[in-house]
């Protein structure tokens, strides 16, 4: 089925670009927008837009968390008889749960397959493949669990300085140059904060 009306889910410049894009496509857009950024630019580029994130008591999820609600997001695509979604990059852009939400849907999801987020999305299982296939990699951790010292331990296995990363995600959120332990210490809840927020996944 050929694709018609596009719904970007994603926001700000992002968005605007993949409009454009589309636009040239000779394709019909959709935005969403959380409560916090309603007079967001993009918004206004889409020749429809929907709001995302207010729950039933009329309480809003936030701007992140709005635009991490995979249900909010396919409940709009499908208001808006969307063919496709497009979700930019970063938000949900590497989530394999939100590709098969589109999928069950009946939407198409543009961008690679639950598979391949699963094996590539995942630093740890990227870093994985890397070894499994012989290419030379950094010495790194598995996911750091919730206790300091086993993360002090990882640490210390590998060396400091060490760079504390979300395993999801991208764009440098959750990331740390770490000198020394009390630095880890310091600075490994923040990262994990940083990582749940940005990505819904505190894994680092």
């Amino acid at each position: 089925m050929p694709i018609r009306t596009i719904l970007v889910a994603n926001r700000s410049e992002i968005a605007i670009r993949i409009f454009r894009a589309a636009n040239e496509l000779g394709l019909a857009t959709v935005a969403v927008f959380a409560e916090e950024v309603k007079l967001a630019l993009h918004r206004f580029k889409a020749d429809e837009a929907y709001q995302i994130g207010r729950g039933p008591d009329g309480a809003t999820l936030g701007p992140i968390a709005a635009y991490l609600s995979i249900p909010e997001v396919i409940r709009v695509a499908r208001e808006a008889n969307a063919d496709a979604i497009h979700p930019g990059y970063g938000l949900l852009s590497e989530n394999p749960e939100f590709a098969e939400a589109c999928a069950a849907a009946g939407i198409t999801f543009i961008g690679p397959s639950p598979a391949t987020m699963r094996l590539l999305g995942d630093k740890v299982s990227a870093r994985n493949l890397a070894v499994a296939v012989g290419v030379p990699v950094m010495p790194a951790s598995e996911p750091l669990p919730d206790d300091i010292d086993a993360a002090k331990s990882a640490a210390r296995s590998i060396g400091y300085p060490v760079m504390l990363k979300a395993s999801w995600g991208g764009g440098g959120r959750g990331m740390r140059v770490i000198p020394d332990e009390a630095t880890l210490v310091r600075d490994l809840p923040a990262a994990k904060r940083e990582a749940k927020a940005a990505f819904g996944k505190d894994d680092v």
